[in-house]
């Protein structure tokens, strides 16, 4: 219901307004949340498992802590769930084109970061389809990403924030979830903010207690190569929001514990 009223107060304001409204409070939370909200987070040699809704939520989110474990030789592995044949609209030959483009831009960009094809895995599941998944689909998906994490047995696992305002991302993360508890492994859970700061207000769906639990994690060694992997994604850059991709050129990326 809240986030239903949200979006209808969003259709109000005109999208220029809305645009410089949700830059500045997403780049004021961000401060905040590095400035003072957050500690450091002390990078670990623990291998590490990224779960990304779409083909770019993982450099965007991740690609700086990817990066400097790479750099060190640390194992990490990236599963895409969807396709992400959503972001172009809905006409058919165009979606079919962006499922093969939106993959060959994700290698290219974990290439940059260190990530070699075989430890890139794709579900293929239909880009907005997640949280709709029939029950059968959904223990599908579940058992998937399982025998995924019961491969690698990571020491840390990535998905996009609960509460992060996008309905593939906040599945993303129930579904990882489910799947670590049928797995039986124990893991360190990091949640990565996408769309959170962007398009909910503070305090509307981030509470105190969410804040209390960010790290921040310099990424100032790798910064550039982080960079380098956000633009090999040329088909997503221009259908973002202007102003969005510049928190996440930032020094440090922020994560939440679960």
């Amino acid at each position: 219901m809240l986030k239903t009223t949200l979006m209808e107060l969003q259709k109000l304001i005109p999208s220029n307004l809305l645009n410089t409204v949700q830059y500045i409070h997403a780049s004021l939370l961000a401060k905040f949340i590095l400035g003072w909200g957050s500690e450091q987070f002390q990078f670990s040699e623990a291998s590490a498992m990224v779960f990304s809704p779409h083909q770019d939520d993982e450099t965007l989110g991740c690609g700086g802590m990817i990066a400097r474990k790479r750099e060190q030789g640390i194992k990490v592995a990236v599963t895409f769930l969807t396709d992400g044949r959503g972001s172009h609209g809905t006409d058919t030959n165009i979606q079919n084109q962006i499922i093969q483009i939106r993959k060959q831009e994700s290698l290219e960009a974990l290439s940059i970061l260190g990530i070699s094809p075989s430890e890139i895995h794709f579900l293929n599941k239909k880009d907005g389809s997640l949280p709709d998944l029939n029950p059968e689909e959904k223990q599908q998906t579940i058992a998937q990403i399982s025998e995924l994490l019961k491969r690698y047995q990571p020491g840390e696992v990535y998905v996009p924030h609960r509460k992060d305002c996008h309905r593939d991302h906040e599945a993303t993360y129930y579904l990882v979830k489910e799947a670590i508890a049928q797995s039986g492994i124990k893991v360190q859970l990091l949640q990565y903010p996408i769309w959170v700061f962007w398009r909910a207000p503070l305090f509307i769906l981030l509470k105190f207690n969410d804040i209390k639990s960010a790290y921040r994690l310099s990424i100032t060694s790798v910064q550039e190569k982080k960079k380098r992997a956000i633009a090999a994604y040329p088909s997503q850059m221009q259908t973002l929001p202007p102003g969005f991709i510049k928190r996440f050129l930032s020094s440090e990326e922020i994560f939440f514990h679960n």
